[in-house]
């Protein structure tokens, strides 16, 4: 069986079994045609160690760096362990080469200042301006990501409850309360901006536009940065910068660490602890500021 097959059998497998998004698959399929390529004519699952570290050794000296080459290897690991679990093959050629070190980042986040600044800023006496205004509420107090906002349906919303229903990575569902506040921003528009922007047209997605159909995520992606310069907001921001600002608000307000886990969606505690670092740099700066002795 050629290599395009076996991937393709693979990506369709961790699809159904995993739920992967489409970019983490488009991801997986893009790293290991390129390895399936390098290999030329050898036979994908008969390649050992030695291989495998040639070709990373390979990556790293056309300038590929170590965050890349680490997800590279992640992909890897993932293909071989799935033919493993097939019986396809016996030994896992991935087994004994170690990943790269990776120094993580912290997540960009904004003050709380910023983000009052970032929810004033879209003119509210227009409908779309109302429905920004909305949805920058909502990504703040949920802490949602984009794509989970923007794909946003009636049905996972209880407003007697006062939560969001979301599915998550991995079709893993949660309930994220959701806050007075943003959920009178809801209501309100729910009442007047979305009707008013619909017309007689009809959307089942919460968040609509002059078209009559969900909001995408670089739409929306757009319209945060365009609202962030108008409020002077002049700092690098990222599609999660509101969801880091909401978990990093949170812990440096006292909240426990697992509860912005299950919040966050997080499957893994260790991914929520970057957020620790940051509300600690907070503490720094503040004792710096105003201790006599800072």
């Amino acid at each position: 069986m050629n290599a395009t097959v076996l991937i393709d059998q693979f990506l369709d497998a961790v699809w159904v079994e995993q739920g992967l998004s489409e970019n983490t698959l488009s991801a997986y399929g893009s790293d290991l045609r390129i390895f399936a390529k390098w290999l030329k004519d050898k036979p994908i699952l008969e390649v050992d160690g030695g291989q495998l570290s040639d070709f990373l050794e390979g990556r790293h000296k056309e300038g590929i760096g170590n965050r890349s080459t680490a997800r590279i290897l992640s992909s890897l690991r993932r293909f071989y362990g799935y033919y493993i679990r097939e019986s396809s093959i016996k030994v896992d050629p991935t087994a004994l080469i170690e990943s790269p070190h990776i120094g993580q980042p912290l997540p960009k986040s904004l003050s709380e200042l910023d983000v009052e600044l970032l929810l004033d800023a879209p003119e509210i006496t227009n409908a779309l301006g109302f429905r920004d205004r909305t949805m920058l509420e909502m990504l703040y107090a949920t802490g949602l990501r984009v794509s989970e906002l923007v794909n946003l349906k009636f049905e996972q919303i209880s407003f007697r409850q006062g939560v969001v229903r979301i599915i998550g990575k991995g079709n893993k569902e949660r309930l994220v309360p959701v806050g007075e506040v943003a959920m009178g921003w809801l209501e309100e528009y729910m009442v007047q901006a979305r009707k008013t922007i619909l017309g007689e047209r009809q959307c089942d997605y919460l968040f609509v536009t002059n078209r009559a159909d969900s909001m995408t995520r670089q739409a929306f992606w757009h319209i945060i940065k365009r609202h962030a310069k108008k409020a002077q907001i002049n700092k690098e921001l990222s599609p999660h910068t509101l969801r880091h600002a909401f978990a990093t608000h949170l812990l440096n307000h006292g909240a426990d660490l697992r509860v912005v886990q299950l919040l966050l969606g997080h499957s893994d505690l260790s991914t929520t602890q970057i957020y620790t670092h940051i509300a600690r740099e907070r503490l720094k700066e503040l004792h710096s500021k105003y201790h006599p002795r800072g």
